[in-house]
């Protein structure tokens, strides 16, 4: 009815071009969903690669419930598909040829045709009635025509089941009959077992002897009324007795005819237990050892009954074959020869390479021959985040399997990839401006991109020299860069030393260069021109600023030996200067060498303080005194964890322990070394920056835990102190922030450039 009344009103649309099916228009509807299409939308659309079904050899599929079509619709038919091209009539249907439907109704066991009108949509239901019967076949009913329910009564369904035996009792049901239920008892070929199986299984059938076998020795008599049947239970009736005299034709081993024995006067047998002659011969019969090279045989005198254990050896070889032994046969017990055949292997490992190519088999004894590799693969993925978990193999390991079902992001949230994402997969690419903050306050020209470090401003602007000699155009980004240059003027008057401009980082370009500043350009030109006359008249700020960038100098070559290059130091400093800055002994100084040679004449172990020098305290340099005073909490947490790795060597039984500081900055690592000459620590550092860190390692018996740690100092300084003569003063001190505990002012960092270990 709503198909009618869409169709009748042209508010039905059609899947394929969205538009309105006209009643005039040609049309076609599917079978199966009677969805109404236009019939060439239908044809498009069948031969489109779109509508190709998943295998390839079904046809295409209805754009509605996808069911598959060999046959392309070629003509335009009524929904019944008798009248071809159908005339519209303002009194019928739309589409429809006016006359009976006609067709069979699908799905359902129903002999009467549709009776309604030609008409879109599935046919209606069979309005006749009819009389069926009930399950069991007991009872009638008047049922419609084409219901799909089941009729059953409530008697017994008494139906034969399949033993042939028994009724059904269930109430009336669909379907065959269950199994009998029933059980039977059945016994074995030889009588001596029982056993219960349901009655109508194939276990119940039985050959008159029995219904199973219940695998014991049959133990019933021959026929010969001695002797017991020896086979295991079995079916049929048991074989005649081995030892009638009927049966017998030969002696125990084989090899003479009892004829030929009795010619020789030996006495006839009569019944079953008479013994039977021996030929007297060896009796030859194989015995179950031996190999495939050499069979063994029994050595005895022809015999009746079983032969004796053999008493040859055989060589064993271990399951790769590489080594043998010889062993016993075990007197014919094959079974345990087997055993120790199995058992025996050699110790050579296998040096072949498994099937990743990657590592050895290694495996004792090998008979592999495949060698398949066993272990994790382990290697990172192209993501760089996940390792692979697949057995160990040859080639690339395959694409990250994990996925993230978040959306990927660019950094300003403009361009998005929607999930399932690929792990390892880069943020999307964004044409929209950088949103990052920026160090000044210039117009931003570059896109959004996923890297931190935004590129460098590129902006022009003026900006005057240092010495305010001259105004030019810059790049926003050289204002921050750690290079001086020269004006044309400071150019002229500093000539063409190249050594001073390298020690210096200068960058000779012409007039509109910015120029060094003013206080340091007398210390250029003292350096070029090597007059110590000049470098006496320059200033204190001059000289500490000459000093810094000697210090410099010397750090850039320290790092150069570092990486393993060499540093020629001849223009640095000359001999005559390097015997003047040699520092004179102190008292100190010849007191400890004093000691020293004492050692060596008494001799005293390095390690050992016979003088009471270590016991009379530590001494803590200024320096680190005045760096704890700002980070108090830090020279702590250091001096606890050294006092536990010495405490911890020296009552171990290790003679070394180490400990790995996380990356730090350099004041800190300075710190580190300097405590750790106190306790008698190594102290390493490691790596590059920022990832720069410290190593501390305690040695028993050198290592030793100070009588005052350096934050008790600390304390006693702070008690030692007088206090203020006034409380306002005190006050003021701790509003001005000079006081000890406060924090420090902000001053020029101190870098120690001579710091060799770090």
């Amino acid at each position: 009815g709503s198909l009618i009344e869409q169709l009748t009103t042209e508010k039905y649309e059609c899947m394929v071009c969205c538009e309105v099916v006209r009643i005039v228009a040609p049309v076609w509807s599917c079978q199966n969903c009677y969805h109404v299409f236009h019939l060439n939308c239908i044809k498009k659309w069948a031969r489109s690669p779109a509508s190709q079904a998943e295998d390839g050899n079904s046809g295409w599929r209805c754009p509605a419930c996808q069911n598959a079509s060999v046959q392309v619709p070629k003509t335009y038919t009524c929904f019944c598909g008798k009248v071809h091209n159908p005339e519209w009539n303002r009194n019928e249907i739309p589409h429809s040829c006016g006359e009976l439907c006609g067709k069979k109704r699908q799905g359902l066991d129903c002999p009467h045709l549709c009776n309604i009108l030609c008409h879109p949509g599935p046919c209606p239901s069979c309005p006749a009635f009819v009389t069926k019967t009930c399950e069991c076949g007991q009872t009638s009913h008047s049922v419609r025509c084409g219901q799909s329910t089941k009729i059953h009564c409530s008697n017994v369904c008494g139906n034969t089941l399949n033993c042939g035996k028994h009724s059904c009792t269930q109430v009336c049901h669909a379907g065959k009959c269950s199994p009998c239920q029933l059980t039977v008892q059945q016994v074995c070929y030889c009588g001596s077992n029982f056993k219960e199986v349901l009655c109508g299984s194939k276990e119940e059938f039985s050959d008159g002897f029995g219904s199973f076998s219940c695998q014991n020795i049959c133990g019933k008599k021959l026929n010969c009324g001695r002797h017991n049947c020896k086979q295991v239970c079995h079916p049929q009736p048991c074989q005649l007795c081995p030892r009638l005299p009927q049966v017998v034709y030969r002696c125990p081993c084989g090899q003479t005819p009892l004829s030929k024995l009795l010619e020789l006067g030996c006495v006839e047998r009569k019944i079953c237990t008479d013994p039977i002659p021996s030929c007297g011969k060896t009796c030859g019969k194989p015995l179950s050892c031996g190999s495939y090279e050499f069979i063994h045989t029994c050595e005895s005198l022809c015999h009746e009954g079983d032969c004796r254990p053999c008493s040859h050896t055989s060589n064993i070889y271990c399951r790769c074959g590489f080594k043998k032994k010889v062993s016993l046969t075990f007197g014919g017990l094959f079974f345990l020869f087997l055993i120790a055949a199995i058992t025996f292997m050699c110790d050579k490992r296998c040096n072949k390479k498994r099937s990743c190519g990657r590592h050895k088999c290694n495996e004792i004894c090998c008979v592999d021959t495949e060698h398949k590799c066993s272990l994790v693969c382990g290697r990172k993925l192209n993501c760089g985040l996940h390792r692979c978990e697949e057995p160990c193999h040859r080639g690339s390991c395959q694409t990250c399997w994990q996925t993230s079902f978040d959306e990927l992001t660019c950094y300003c949230g403009e361009s998005v990839i929607y999930p399932p994402v690929p792990c390892g997969t880069q943020p999307p690419e964004c044409k929209k401006t950088c949103t990052r903050p920026h160090d000044c306050d210039h117009p931003v020209y570059h896109s959004c991109h996923s890297e931190e470090k935004c590129p460098p401003c590129t902006y022009l602007t003026q900006k005057w020299c240092m010495g305010k000699h001259e105004v030019t155009m810059v790049v926003c980004q050289s204002l921050t860069l750690p290079y001086v240059e020269l004006c044309s003027t400071q150019t002229e008057q500093l000539g063409t030393d190249e050594f001073v401009k390298s020690r210096f980082r200068l960058l000779t370009v012409g007039d509109c260069s910015p120029c060094v500043p003013c206080c340091l350009f007398p210390i250029m030109r003292a350096l070029a021109s090597k007059s110590w006359g000049l470098i006496c008249k320059l200033s204190p700020t001059q000289l500490h600023l000459l000093q810094q960038i000697a210090a410099i100098s010397i750090a850039t070559k320290l790092t150069d030996l570092q990486l393993g290059d060499s540093v020629e130091i001849s223009r640095l400093i000359t001999k005559k200067e390097m015997k003047q800055a040699r520092l004179q002994c102190d008292e100190e100084c010849l007191a400890l060498q004093r000691n020293r040679r004492l050692a060596e004449a008494l001799e005293i172990d390095d390690n050992s303080d016979p003088f009471n020098i270590r016991s009379s305290g530590p001494k803590y340099s200024d320096l680190l005194k005045e760096d704890a005073r700002k980070d108090i909490k830090f020279v702590s947490d250091i001096e606890k964890e050294m006092r536990m790795l010495v405490e911890a060597v020296n009552k171990g039984k290790h003679t070394k322990k180490s400990h790995c500081y996380p990356p730090m900055n350099r004041d800190h690592r300075r710190i580190i070394h300097e405590l750790a000459q106190v306790y008698g620590i190594e102290s390493v550092s490691y790596d590059n920056e920022p990832k720069r860190n410290v190593v501390i390692t305690a040695v028993k018996g050198k290592s030793v835990c100070p009588s005052n740690t350096l934050t008790s100092v600390l304390d006693k300084e702070m008690q030692s102190r007088p206090a203020p003569p006034f409380p306002h003063c005190k006050q003021a001190d701790k509003s001005s922030g000079n006081s000890g505990l406060s924090k420090p002012l902000k001053e020029e960092p101190v870098i120690d450039y001579f710091d060799v270990q770090d």
